[in-house]
């Protein structure tokens, strides 16, 4: 299979990058960076640096730093940190982005493996509507879209209607799943239903002193903050979940149905039925255990 990563690094992108790296159906062509958990400069900044620590040899290309509509953004530093690694205050710039934008990459290897290529999209929506917008084939090019975002008929993780990755640019969301691009959306209905401990991070760093230890330095953060929230068990592995689905499908519960988001003031970003809507795969549930044991014997492989 041949994956783009459409990403905002970001911890839990972080687990999600490192998890696709050692799945043998994976190879991964790309990332594409966008803002959400970061800043785009620090996501771009971010994934090189993952990419550099995972040894992989591929181009990072830097997309959108707003959202549709807005001139400013602001990450939420109190989920990821203040530079998107946890409690890492300085994090290298290693390497260079691609020349191209992330829009310009999806659609040329889209057109490049038609059918073929498939995209986890992993932050906002917002290079996604970019490259149908930069060229409509792109939407018939694509072999499946994996979106790590939404909230079916659940309750919401940013607001009380809306996941944060749609919340992030709804307008841009709205306008991905109208398209007609062939769309697995796994939301909140199916990433709660893992969990990560705290014990599960030091297994990793003890494995896999390298990544694994970076994994868990960087997830203390982040466990940190799912604590002030109320949930001290540990946290879920919502954009590993996505990776996964893109590979094992099957072991997804999943509703066929069209979708739009809410661009009402009241429940901005809610992800809603819509049956005048082309039909995507919208995860209801999923083996939260399996999924849990697939992402610590991958990445406990590494160095």
């Amino acid at each position: 299979m041949k994956l783009i990563i459409d990403t905002d690094p970001g911890i839990d992108d972080a687990i999600a990058i490192a998890l696709a790296s050692r799945l043998a159906q994976i190879d991964m062509v790309a990332l594409t960076t966008v803002f959400g958990n970061t800043f785009v400069r620090q996501s771009s900044r971010n994934a090189r640096y993952i990419v550099d620590l995972l040894g992989l040899d591929v181009p990072v290309a830097e997309g959108a730093a707003l959202p549709y509509g807005a001139d400013s953004y602001t990450p939420s530093a109190n989920v990821h940190g203040p530079e998107g690694l946890g409690d890492i205050q300085t994090v290298p710039e290693i390497g260079e982005n691609a020349s191209e934008t992330a829009a310009e990459l999806l659609v040329r290897l889209a057109a490049t493996y038609p059918k073929q290529l498939v995209v986890c999209a992993i932050g906002p929506l917002t290079n996604i509507a970019d490259a149908l917008k930069l060229d409509p084939s792109f939407a018939a090019n694509l072999g499946q879209l994996v979106i790590m975002g939404g909230a079916f008929e659940v309750p919401g993780n940013i607001t009380p209607h809306a996941e944060a990755n749609i919340f992030h640019d709804p307008l841009a969301a709205d306008q991905v799943f109208a398209s007609g691009l062939p769309i697995l959306m796994v939301g909140l209905n199916a990433t709660l239903q893992t969990l990560l401990t705290a014990q599960d991070f030091t297994r990793l760093g003890e494995a896999s002193p390298e990544t694994g230890g970076f994994l868990d330095q960087i997830s203390k953060f982040y466990l940190g903050f799912y604590r002030s929230v109320g949930v001290a068990a540990g946290c879920p592995m919502h954009d590993a979940a996505a990776v996964l689905a893109c590979v094992w499908p099957e072991r997804f519960r999943t509703k066929t149905i069209g979708l739009r988001v809410s661009l009402d003031a009241d429940t901005i970003g809610a992800t809603i039925a819509d049956v005048s809507r082309p039909p995507v795969q919208v995860a209801t549930g999923m083996d939260g255990d399996w999924a849990v044991a697939k992402l610590m014997a991958r990445i406990t492989e590494l160095p």
